[in-house]
């Protein structure tokens, strides 16, 4: 345990996942207080917290959080909060993977750890390499943004965490000192966090390598590259150091040129997904795993849900799953990887809450991979705008599926990929990503 912390008051605010596991670590600490927060009346996992903690729901104060020697916040509340503003140079206020790093570092961890961040493919690439990792024979922790809170995955016995961190959780996170780490890509998200610029949101991104001996880029996107530090690896398109290539009409993934997998052993779909693969193989170089593990990982990895996933073809009409796809970049990914394969085109599912995105990227898209769009939710008319004669606004997304297969035809495929959150008309994208995959399994064939 990490004796700094005994005899302090401690506040931990907002009671999501992470810090109920915060709570339960912090229970272990000899402190002079603990109290809990959140600023909803009724909040998830209440009852998860053990009796007589000292719990205080609704409204903040800033006077009353003055009295702490230290805060740790959820993710979800932002540091520009009117409470936090009011107290930030008289209270630390930290996160859960701030808290996680000074615990490793308290007790000389000789654990190592991979840190994944980006706008997009960051869950595909920390399971993928976590994958790769537990191959190869180590006791491999996968959390924090993405798989387990980081204090439900702490042990002394873990050779590795792989960690994907969100710009939220590095807001707050400047003593993680990571082996290896990638910022896969910077895209318009989450501008409605950081006063719609785009910069802030980088700024957040890039605290990633403020401790990280290998930081790893990605060539296709200059707002990757650190501005003051080296990188030692780099991925891309092309067949310079972790690349692709084709030969024959077949596309290869290359390490530094040299043909290393055929990409039609893999089991994932799409460009984007042959980046996070090379993504994967950068960061576990970095640590000295074999490549030839390296190559059966990939080839058994079967993707994540919500993530371009196929769900079905039926009547030669292939139905994808990309729920997950909650900003224009991510939907863009899935288009471009997607054409390839599908040259009769693509009837296009999208729609929801748009968070201040600029839709205008998805218009060259349409009328040509683009065949269709059909659009839903609470931000359509912003996607019907970009080019009415190929889109078309429905009431939901059931409305826009059994239209969409009506209008295709055998080796097109219909894209669930809605370049929008989901909370308008669902609890998340997960559940989106699921009453989609239900839909189209009770299809019946034309």
């Amino acid at each position: 345990m990490n004796s700094k912390l005994n005899g302090k008051k401690i506040a931990v605010i907002g009671l999501g996942i992470s810090n109920i596991a915060v709570v339960s670590y912090l229970l272990k600490h000899d402190l002079k207080h603990l109290a809990v927060f959140d600023t909803r009346y009724n909040p998830p996992h209440l009852e998860e917290l053990p009796a007589g903690l000292d719990i205080n729901l609704g409204p903040l104060d800033a006077k009353v959080l003055k009295e702490f020697d230290m805060i740790v916040i959820s993710p979800g509340l932002p540091l520009y909060h009117d409470a936090f503003k009011a107290i930030v140079n008289d209270v630390e206020i930290i996160g859960d993977v701030e808290l996680f790093a000074r615990e490793l570092n308290e007790n000389k961890s000789k654990a190592k750890i991979v840190g994944i961040t980006g706008s997009n493919g960051k869950s595909t690439v920390t399971a993928l390499t976590g994958h790769m990792l537990s191959q190869a024979g180590l006791n491999v922790a996968v959390g924090a943004n993405f798989g387990n809170a980081v204090f439900d995955i702490l042990d002394d016995s873990i050779d590795v965490y792989v960690l994907e961190l969100s710009s939220f959780e590095l807001e707050t996170t400047s003593s993680l000192h990571i082996d290896a780490g990638v910022i896969l890509n910077v895209t318009e998200d989450h501008l409605d966090r950081y006063d719609g610029s785009i910069e802030l949101y980088r700024q957040a991104k890039h605290r990633i390598f403020a401790n990280t001996k290998n930081i790893i880029v990605n060539r296709e996107d200059a707002g990757t590259y650190p501005k003051n530090a080296k990188y030692c690896a780099s991925f891309g398109l092309d067949d310079k150091d972790y690349g692709r290539k084709v030969v024959g009409g077949v596309t290869y993934l290359t390490i530094n040129g040299e043909e290393f997998i055929d990409t039609r052993e893999l089991t994932i779909y799409g460009t984007h997904n042959e980046l996070n693969v090379l993504a994967a193989m950068a960061l576990c170089d970095c640590l000295g795993i074999d490549r030839q593990v390296q190559k059966s990982a990939v080839k058994s990895f079967i993707g994540l849900s919500h993530r371009c996933q196929l769900v079905r073809v039926l009547d030669g009409i292939s139905f994808y799953n990309d729920s997950k796809a909650t900003n224009v970049a991510s939907a863009e990914a899935a288009i471009v990887g997607l054409s390839g394969k599908h040259k009769k085109g693509i009837i296009l599912l999208a729609g929801g809450l748009g968070k201040g995105q600029d839709f205008t990227p998805l218009k060259r898209y349409l009328g040509r991979e683009v065949k269709f769009m059909y659009c839903f939710g609470q931000d359509a008319k912003q996607l019907i705008d970009l080019n009415p004669e190929y889109t078309k606004g429905v009431l939901n997304m059931r409305q826009a599926l059994n239209e969409a297969f009506m209008m295709a035809s055998e080796d097109m495929a219909v894209l669930l990929s809605p370049a929008c959150a989901s909370f308008d008309q669902f609890k998340g994208y997960e559940e989106r990503g699921r009453v989609f995959a239900n839909m189209v399994n009770h299809l019946d064939s034309k």
